[in-house]
């Protein structure tokens, strides 16, 4: 179904299916001028407006800093075979002790993936060039779609030698690999990288960065490498692996006591930010692995904004929505969104949400 206009803001969460032609099936440069080429929407409390991304810059001010995502996208998704079965490997992420989380599933026929269990303990996954990866045990006990594995190579090497970007059904064909990063990707020095685009990044261009700092808008840079996360499943996000460096943390705290707002560029800058906070509010240098999931009852601490794609139905990023714009503004949000045909996912639009009272509010 695609909701009305007539219903009411937060009703529509509850009710929310986006039709499958909603989906953004080929990047924008694929189907229009440029990265820069999808729609933007504004959110300011309940009041919603509509632009191209490339208004961006009139939507900011100086003194914003805008917290982003340096990780690169790994080529995650290698072909395999468990016995005589053949299957694709979803390296998602990797472990202190040096193994990965993998997601074994199976081969569609058109290019894309179908869910799969994992398991059983000990099964030998054959890789391309000799290598094989051994499961372990599950990720989480008792579920069955993530493992542990033992692999035999060094896996960045492998995916870049076997391996392709993550693909999921609702994308019309294979893209190179470039499509999948974005223009603040850097490599890693142990080359580790996310499974999946850190997408809401997508969209900047060079020109782009550089009108907006000529403007007095300020980039502060973090990582977290993604995991894989099912479009199937709407599950958490597993814990991750980030780092907000010291000059990060500085830049935060100094722009909020200068009155400037800080906003996320994607739910892991938020989620990368949220985990280096404390209290106080005050943003301390922080590396290691983070499980936060933000919900309306923890709230944000350090994030005043969040410059997002669009998200599925029961996704826990809609809580993390919610909790930055409250349940009203994203349930007007969303109505608008479907109304006008945006487009979902890593390829699609933009949604901007902006405070609403004051230059630094907190929404804890």
């Amino acid at each position: 179904m695609r909701a009305g206009p007539t219903r009411g803001g937060a009703a529509v969460l509850e009710a929310l299916v986006v039709p499958d032609e909603l989906s953004a099936r080929v990047p924008p440069e694929v189907r229009g001028s440029g990265r820069d080429d999808v729609r933007l929407m504004v959110s300011l409390g309940t009041e919603v407006s509509h632009h191209t991304f490339r208004d961006l810059p009139g939507q900011l001010r100086a003194g914003d800093v805008l917290v982003v995502n340096t990780s690169t996208t790994l080529p995650a998704a290698v072909n395999g075979r468990v016995g005589g079965e053949a299957v694709v490997v979803h390296f998602s992420t990797r472990g202190d002790d040096g193994r990965w989380a993998v997601e074994l599933r199976s081969p569609d026929g058109a290019g894309s993936t179908l869910r799969r269990a994992g398991g059983p303990v000990g099964a030998v996954v054959r890789l391309p060039g000799g290598e094989h990866l051994v499961l372990d045990a599950p990720l989480v006990p008792g579920a069955d779609r993530l493992w542990w594995a033992t692999v035999s190579a060094k896996v960045p090497g492998l995916l870049y030698r076997y391996g392709r970007p993550i693909r999921y059904r609702y994308t019309a064909q294979d893209q190179p690999l470039s499509a999948y990063q974005t223009v603040f990707a850097l490599p890693s020095p142990g080359g580790e990288g996310s499974a999946e685009m850190p997408s809401a990044a997508r969209p900047f261009t060079a020109g782009l960065v550089a009108e907006l700092v000529s403007r007095g808008v300020q980039f502060a840079p973090l990582t977290l490498h993604t995991g894989v996360a099912s479009a199937e499943a709407h599950e958490p996000p597993y814990p991750e692996r980030f780092e907000v460096p010291s000059t990060t943390a500085w830049l935060v705290n100094a722009a909020r006591a200068g009155g400037g707002r800080i906003l996320a560029v994607g739910t892991t800058a938020v989620r990368a930010l949220e985990s280096a906070v404390d209290a106080g509010g005050v943003v301390r240098a922080a590396a290691g692995w983070t499980d936060l999931v933000i919900t309306p009852g923890r709230g944000v601490r350090a994030v005043d904004g969040l410059l997002t794609g669009l998200h599925e139905p029961e996704a826990s990023h809609l809580l993390m929505l919610e909790a930055i714009a409250g349940r009203k503004a994203l349930g007007r949000s969303y109505t608008e969104a479907l109304r006008r045909l945006y487009l979902w996912h890593e390829f699609g639009d933009i949604h901007l949400i902006l405070p609403n009272d004051t230059p630094h509010a907190l929404n804890c």
